[in-house]
């Protein structure tokens, strides 16, 4: 759980903040247990840990710590049953929405892919502009991050649209008139002295008791310093000179909202606009419905500006096409070591013949599984071509040895059937009981490869001992792409 406060909030609301959280935490969990009670659990709650005032330690590869902030505090839940996280998610999140206002908290299961923000888009301005210009350019900024804000908020089954530079806070800042300093003898380093010391205080020495060191720190009492009208009454002493003033001589005090979080990406400042869907409700429903006019708002940005697509769809395209890369590789590699194997062009063409009925069966089984097609699935399909393979040869070394002995296409093709029938159901069955009880249990991490190759293996089996002496007859016969000589009895 990611809890944040407006920028600017002190350590000790935040901490009270997550304090309040944790009870929250404790009494929802209590509450599903009795609903939902888990046989052999005597508490559903396991631990819980809150980092104050910054991210814990890297706790998981996947999970990035937060630097040090006043208005961010972290809380790490962990439960005793696994299969209760998801349906935990949802009444924690309304619990902590509606009890801690004033708060953003984000509630998320830990990931094996990391996805920071479901539905991210990154809107980044120029680089090394004019500091005149910097306040138009966090402008500009924040502008089109509202407008992406404005786009995103009202699709169906979006939950929370938040950017990451959060509200504007309130300053109080102290203009120093220069003209004026100059006039008096005084310099801008001797009004933040003052100021300062009078304020936060100034060390000016240090009292030794044991082996301590207590700093003796000189300011003005609490009620001397309340108010603002108390910091225009100072007097400002000069270092060049006796001069003393009245603070209110040579400055003024302004009220104003300020952007104190700022983010950058490539040395660009960058504002990302990030929006979390409802439970059930997947990130690329909802940028499909707003990709229409986000395309639009590209189209209308100011020279200088550009808008990028992060979170989970980015995150997807690149690990996909990493994967994808990879998996080429190695269907090449295969079909190098068939190749070397058959010392033939077209045979380990039909050896992979069966693969693409078990990634068929793969989704089939995902699909009535209800199982998203994420990294772990595609690391089932990817494994699965395997397997499959080695089936296959394991059907043509036999249907290969036939030919060798001079025995008839169709004999051979009858014969590899029969006498292969019983290895191969063996071994798959032997992967797919052994498969089930890690589907079953072993959560969600684990489901979707499971369930992929248990629908591929169960698919591409039959395939396999049906569809591919089918292949290779027609190979042979059809389109004699594949010679089949038959020997003479000596």
């Amino acid at each position: 759980m990611d809890v944040w406060l407006p920028n600017g909030a002190p350590l000790t609301v935040t901490n009270e903040t997550a304090q309040h959280a944790e009870q929250i935490i404790r009494r929802v969990a209590a509450e599903y247990e009795r609903e939902h009670p888990v046989a052999g659990v005597a508490h559903l709650l396991k631990a819980v840990t809150s980092f104050v005032g910054g991210g814990g330690p890297r706790f998981w590869f996947s999970v990035s710590p937060e630097q040090q902030q006043p208005n961010y505090a972290q809380i790490l839940i962990q439960l005793s049953e696994k299969d209760a996280t998801p349906e935990l998610v949802k009444p924690l999140e309304k619990a902590l929405a509606t009890e801690i206002p004033g708060a953003f908290v984000l509630v998320k299961q830990l990931q094996t892919n990391p996805v920071e923000f479901p539905v991210e888009i990154r809107i980044a301005g120029t680089s090394d502009v004019d500091p005149k210009d910097e306040a138009e350019d966090i402008l500009t900024l924040r502008r089109l991050a509202a407008e992406v804000q404005d786009i995103l908020r009202p699709l169906a089954g979006v939950q929370t649209v938040q950017n990451d530079w959060f509200a504007e806070s309130p300053e109080v800042k102290l203009l120093v008139d220069a003209d004026r300093a100059n006039l008096a003898g005084v310099t801008n380093r001797d009004v933040a002295t003052s100021t300062e010391t009078a304020t936060s205080g100034e060390t000016v020495t240090v009292f030794r008791q044991g082996n301590q060191q207590i700093p003796v720190v000189a300011r003005l009492l609490p009620q001397e310093r309340a108010q603002l009208s108390d910091l225009e009454n100072l007097y400002v002493y000069s270092t060049q000179g006796d001069q003393k003033i009245p603070l209110r001589a040579v400055s003024t005090i302004k009220n104003e909202l300020e952007t104190v979080r700022i983010r950058r990406q490539e040395h660009f400042r960058t504002i990302g606009v990030h929006a979390y869907g409802q439970a059930g409700v997947l990130s690329s429903e909802i940028l499909k419905q707003a990709m229409p006019k986000l395309q639009e708002f590209e189209r209308n940005l100011p020279p200088g500006y550009r808008m990028i697509i992060g979170g989970e769809q980015a995150n997807q395209r690149d690990g996909f096409l990493n994967l994808a890369e990879v998996l080429v590789i190695s269907l090449l590699g295969i079909y190098a070591a068939l190749l070397l194997q058959f010392s033939n062009a077209v045979k380990p063409l039909l050896v992979l013949a069966a693969v693409p009925y078990g990634v068929v069966g793969a989704l089939l089984a995902l699909a009535v599984m209800s199982t998203p097609f994420g990294f772990m699935a595609f690391l089932g399909v990817a494994s699965l071509i395997g397997v499959i393979v080695s089936h296959v040869i394991v059907l043509f070394d036999f249907i290969e040895e036939m030919h060798e002995k001079g025995e008839p296409l169709e004999q051979a093709l009858r014969d590899a059937g029969i006498q292969r029938v019983r290895p191969v159901l063996i071994t798959v069955g032997a992967t797919i009981l052994a498969l089930f009880p890690l589907a079953l249990e072993g959560g969600p991490l684990w489901k979707p490869l499971c369930y992929a190759q248990i629908g591929g293996l169960a698919v591409a089996t039959f395939i396999t001992l049906l569809l591919v002496p089918v292949f290779y007859s027609i190979a042979v016969l059809d389109l004699k792409i594949v010679k089949w000589e038959k020997k003479e009895p000596e």
